[in-house]
């Protein structure tokens, strides 16, 4: 759609995004002179009562909720056969392309965003309304990290409980939560598990199901378990991931029961994870005391004399007050003590040992278990060995007859992608090639599957460095090429080459055409008679606008070469592209 005024009042600028249900234009109030975001319903919905109810009810649904969270709504119109809403313009981008750019998103960042939206969630559920398609794309992040829901397009509220068919289930079916799936209404609940979701991709770059059409993934909502995010990205805390999987519960009782809870628990979450750690200081150990080497018992008397028992130490009371030692009792006790603190001194350290192997000439103590070293046995009880055979770029079968043939038993692993090493050919094995086993030992091979097959990102819709960012983050090579669209602004992807859900394998090059905007080809006249460059010029959507009749002065010595009538110039000049509804000057040989 080129510029134009709606209702005397709205100018629209430039398109920066677009649906199912129509286009969105950044554009300008020109009676408050600030700057807005249009949303303009798409013109072949403009016949269908059905659309035009869904897209009034957005207005009417959206239009009181005011909350730092959520776009606001302004106004409501019809121009002639437009009908548009008029809504507040937010800078930034919506969270899908964010994620393109940035892949897995930091935690923190993830669970600040998760937890705005959650706020505007619980103001739009406490008067009643449930969004039904929450989801990356409808939500906006400003430079400043504001966070903004928009595209209440589907919310259902107590002024469409008859607005659509039986059967009809609304919401996009990666975000879709099961009851939705299920063709069931949706509840406060619903919008918690399509923001687990939506949190699932922040955090992990990914979505927890993936199919080959939307049936199958809204199949996998309602029966499938989600991978635990931490097997994507390790960095998630394990609490975070056990929240993120409550939010996205088959049941919806089991999920936090409302959206100010999941507020509160991302909160009591991140609150948690910005408290600084406190280090205590921890008391060095004491250096470990030597332990005495226990003696082993014989019953052979002339090689080891039996060592006294040391008595535990007796702690003596104190003797009544008229009763005492005397000096001589005392030295006695003395002495006695200093002995056994030898005798004790003597046993801990091992001198009988040393003293006893060095003078009956009995063997030292044997070495503990773990020090003991085996020596491999020789001669006619060896066991056989084998070599292990090169394996690489084998198949399967001839891989297996190769291990058995060497003597040794085969085991296959699970098969792995390789770019490298063909389909069906071995591209691992262990023990390596050459190496010298028992004859007893297991050798494992891995064969190849060859490229993984990658599912193509529909990036149809998105900005180039956006499709390009998610093409290249997938493992596809990019090439874009530039077309005219009449439905698609400039710097806009038309669709790719395979298209979604094609899966070509990992490395392959996907090209996106890219929309230059709608303009045609000029064509190229010159030669032709006025009133055929006439016709050529409207068949190509351009508009002749003025033909110059040029003489001898003009055309010199050409003026006697073409015949009166004949054109000889166009500006703009054939085969070059211009905006459609161009005006073309004819320069034409005068009579």
């Amino acid at each position: 759609m080129q510029q134009k005024i709606l209702n005397n009042r709205y100018e629209l600028e430039q398109k920066i995004g677009e649906g199912g249900m129509a286009r969105v234009y950044r554009g300008r109030d020109t009676r408050l002179n600030r700057h807005i975001a249009v949303k303009v319903l798409h013109s072949h919905y403009a016949s269908d009562a059905g659309f035009l109810q869904r897209f009034h009810h957005e207005a009417q649904s959206a239009a009181n909720l005011r909350h730092p969270n959520i776009v606001d709504i302004y106004d409501v119109g019809l121009d002639r056969d437009i009908h548009y809403i008029v809504m507040e313009y937010v800078e930034g981008s919506d969270l899908k392309a964010l994620i393109a750019q940035s892949g897995p998103l930091p935690v923190d960042q993830a669970v600040q965003i998760a937890e705005a939206v959650a706020q505007g969630l619980s103001a739009a559920h406490r008067v009643g309304l449930v969004h039904r398609d929450i989801k990356p794309q409808n939500i906006i992040v400003g430079p400043g990290g504001q966070v903004k829901i928009t595209d209440f397009g589907i919310a259902k509220s107590a002024l469409s409980t008859a607005m659509t068919e039986t059967g009809v289930t609304f919401g996009t079916a990666d975000y879709i939560s099961p009851e939705q799936a299920r063709g069931q209404p949706a509840t406060p609940r619903s919008d918690i598990y399509s923001l687990g979701v939506t949190l699932y991709e922040m955090l992990t770059g990914r979505l927890p199901f993936t199919g080959a059409s939307s049936i199958a993934v809204a199949m996998q909502h309602v029966s499938e378990e989600p991978p635990p995010p931490r097997m994507y990205n390790p960095r998630i805390p394990p609490a975070l991931e056990a929240l993120v999987l409550r939010a996205l519960s088959k049941d919806a009782d089991e999920r936090p029961a409302t959206a100010q809870e999941f507020t509160r628990l991302l909160s009591g979450w991140r609150d948690a994870g910005e408290q600084p750690t406190v280090m205590r200081p921890v008391a060095p150990r004491p250096a470990p005391r030597p332990t005495p080497r226990p003696v082993p018992t014989t019953t052979n008397t002339t090689n080891r004399m039996n060592l006294p028992q040391v008595r535990p130490a007796v702690v003596a009371q104190a003797p009544p007050e008229n009763r005492g030692l005397g000096f001589g009792g005392f030295v006695l006790a003395l002495l006695l003590l200093a002995g056994v603190i030898g005798l004790v001194f003597v046993f801990v350290n091992g001198v009988f040992d040393n003293l006893f192997s060095f003078t009956t000439g009995a063997a030292p103590l044997p070495p503990p278990p773990s020090a003991i070293v085996e020596t491999p046995t020789e001669g006619p009880t060896a066991v056989p060995q084998a070599t292990v055979p090169a394996l690489a770029n084998l198949t399967s079968e001839q891989a297996r007859s190769a291990i058995q043939t060497a003597g040794l038993t085969p085991r296959e692993d699970e098969p792995r992608f390789s770019d490298v090493i063909s389909a069906g050919l071995v591209i691992d094995q262990f023990p390596l090639a050459g190496t010298a086993i028992t004859s007893t030992s297991v050798v494992t091979y891995a064969v190849s599957l060859g490229p993984e097959a990658i599912a193509v990102p529909d990036v149809a819709g998105l900005r180039t460095a956006d499709a390009q960012a998610m093409l290249e983050r997938a493992g596809f090579q990019v090439n874009v090429q530039e077309e005219p669209s009449q439905t698609m602004s400039e710097g806009f992807v038309i669709r790719s080459e395979p298209r979604s859900p094609a899966r070509p394998p990992r490395g392959d090059t996907i090209t996106i055409f890219v929309s230059i905007g709608d303009k045609v080809r000029m064509p190229d006249v010159t030669g032709l008679s006025e009133a055929e460059a006439k016709q050529r010029i409207s068949a190509a959507g351009l508009v002749w606008s003025y033909s110059d009749y040029q003489g001898r002065d003009k055309l010199g010595d050409q003026f006697d070469r073409v015949a009166p009538g004949t054109v000889v110039s166009s500006e703009p000049r054939g085969n070059g592209l211009v905006p459609r509804g161009t005006g073309v000057t004819l320069g034409v040989r005068a009579p």
